[in-house]
Order: structure tokens, then C-alpha cells, then sequence
């Protein structure tokens, strides 16, 4: 049994033991596979208007983790990235910055000083990213690493063969355990990597464990797998912070990542979190994108919406 203190909330005790634990997850109310996604759908097919859309599209920008996770990163391609999140469009400078730039630990010094003196933060993969699989004292050697560099948050992916063979409270004390490395120097993103969870009723269950581990975001995906982020996992997780923030009176952030590519989805999403979970999740610090093509066609959308046309291909920066 792990010595790590566990988080505090109305829901504490749940996590008491692994049978306390097992019974309130799997407690929770099954998903309706076909009303997910058929609301999902109807959601989708919203249209704003053009005074909402420009609004939508610089929320959007203000909402990207701005990513690049290839083993052939460089410190000039992140210098390069840290250089567009401050100021993604050059010729225009009431384009807001993203959120934030999300590279591997090794590189996490090198966006620092990139993007100082921006509201820009730091993100960094950890815990063996992206498949998990590594004994818990190096995935707690990642995180510290990636945090003593100046991380601002870490993205953790979980044992997604623990979750799947039912060792709840085994998955839960690693997120509590990296929430301690995490030490307070940074906020913490459990990605569940849903497209490997199989069920609806998975994803659930898996939100609301790592809500209850103390997670500061949950997170869909890590964009290394076929099935990403889709509307209807993204509108599930919005119910869940939604429903956590109605039982303990803490708010938890969304992140769907991978599969992200254009304007237009990305206002889809938008729509989907301000019904589902509402307009207090309508900012940075509680929802994101974890993207790093999607970025490019906001720009391109943004710039056709002031001027009524398209640039040319060079117009913005590939990544």
C-alpha cells in the first residue's frame, strides 16, 4: 500500500480500499452509448454567427497546447515552437498567444527560456510517455526531472493494463504518487488515452479515478494511437468534472488531444463544453486542446474572417 497522502474531498473515503474503490466506480451510472453520441452529434451541428465566431476562434487559439513530441526534436525546432506560442501570427499582434508549449522533459529548459516573460506555460509529457510502461520509480524520476527543468504542468499517462484488468487503487495511488513529485510546482494532466479503454463506461470510471487521485486536468488522449479525442469522450468527461464539481466543489480542466485539425472542430468543442459543462470552462485554465496542426488553420481562419480571403500557404509557420 502506497504511503502517499491521498487527496482530500467529499469523496475521500472512496478510495479507502481497493473494494471501496471498485464498488463506487463500477457504482457510477452506465453510459448510453447511443444518447453520448447522438447529443454529441446535435451539438456539432451548431452554427455561431460571425461576431461569435472570431470570438470562438481566439478562445480556441488562447486554448492550444502548442506540441511537438517526435524523437527528433531538436532544441531549435522547440525554440522555434516556443517562438510561435508567444506570438502565433507576426503580422498581427492581437492574436492571442496559446496556452501553452508541451515537449518531452529533456526539452522542457529550452521552452522555458523560449517563452519567458509570456503568459505562455510549459507542459511536459512524463511517466513514459506515451505508452506507460516503466517501473514507478522512473516514471517519478520523469516527473521530478521535468519539474526541477520548469515545468509548469506535467501531462502523465496511466497503466492503461492495471485500469483494464480492474487494479483501481493500483492506478490511483500512481496519479496521487506523481501528484506528489508534481509538488505543487506544477498542475497535473492524467491522460486515459481512450481510444485503448474500449467502453464508454470505461472512460467514465476513468475520469472520475482520476479526479479523485487529485488530477488538476483529465485528458483524453496522447495522439500516438488511432482514436483520439471525438466529440462524444470529450462531452463525457465534460459531465464528469461538471458532476465532481457538484459533489466536492472542485473544479477539474478537460484536454481532448489528437485528431484536432480544424477551425471548425475545434468550435464544435467549444459548443460541446460550454452545454455540457458550462461557460466557467470557457477558458485556459480549465480546458484545452492538445494540438499541433490545429493552430494553423485558426490563423488561416482568423485572417479570412478580417479580410474576406485566404493567404497563401505561407501564410503561417509549419510546425
Amino acid at each position: 500500500m502506497s504511503t502517499t497522502p491521498s487527496p482530500t474531498h467529499a469523496l475521500t473515503d472512496v478510495a479507502a480500499s481497493d473494494a471501496s474503490l471498485r464498488r463506487f466506480l463500477h457504482g457510477l451510472p452506465g453510459v448510453d452509448p447511443v444518447g453520448l453520441e447522438a447529443r454529441a452529434a446535435a451539438l456539432g451541428t451548431r452554427s455561431i454567427k460571425t461576431t461569435a465566431k472570431a470570438y470562438a476562434l481566439d478562445l480556441a487559439i488562447s486554448m492550444v497546447d502548442l506540441t511537438t513530441l517526435e524523437g527528433a526534436d531538436t532544441p531549435g525546432k522547440v525554440r522555434a515552437l516556443g517562438a510561435k506560442a508567444v506570438l502565433p501570427d507576426p503580422t498581427d499582434r492581437t492574436a492571442p498567444s496559446t496556452a501553452a508549449v508541451c515537449v518531452y522533459p529533456d526539452l522542457v529548459e529550452v521552452a522555458k527560456a523560449a517563452v519567458a516573460g509570456s503568459s505562455v506555460k510549459v507542459a511536459s509529457v512524463a511517466t513514459a510517455f506515451p505508452a506507460g510502461r516503466a517501473p514507478l520509480e522512473v516514471k517519478l524520476a520523469d516527473v521530478r526531472a521535468a519539474v526541477a527543468a520548469g515545468a509548469d504542468e506535467v501531462d502523465m499517462v496511466i497503466d492503461r493494463g492495471a485500469f483494464l484488468s480492474g487494479h483501481y487503487l493500483k492506478v490511483y495511488e500512481e496519479i496521487t504518487a506523481v501528484k506528489e513529485a508534481c509538488g505543487g510546482a506544477a498542475r497535473l494532466k492524467v491522460i486515459f488515452e481512450t481510444g485503448e479503454l474500449s467502453t464508454y463506461d470505461n472512460i467514465r470510471r476513468a475520469s472520475w479515478l482520476a479526479m479523485l487521485a487529485g488530477a488538476d486536468f483529465i485528458k483524453t488522449s496522447t495522439g500516438k494511437v488511432a482514436v483520439n479525442a471525438t466529440p462524444s469522450n470529450t462531452l463525457l468527461m465534460l459531465q464528469a468534472v461538471r458532476e465532481f464539481r457538484d459533489r466536492t466543489g472542485i473544479q477539474i480542466g478537460v484536454k481532448p488531444a489528437g485528431g484536432i485539425r480544424t477551425a471548425k472542430d475545434a468550435v464544435k468543442f467549444l459548443v460541446i463544453v460550454n452545454e455540457t459543462a458550462g461557460p466557467d470552462w470557457l477558458d485556459n485554465h480549465w480546458f484545452r486542446f492538445g494540438a499541433s496542426s490545429l493552430l494553423n488553420d485558426l490563423l488561416m481562419q482568423r485572417q479570412k474572417l478580417a479580410t474576406g480571403r485566404y493567404s497563401g500557404p505561407d501564410y503561417v509557420t509549419v510546425d
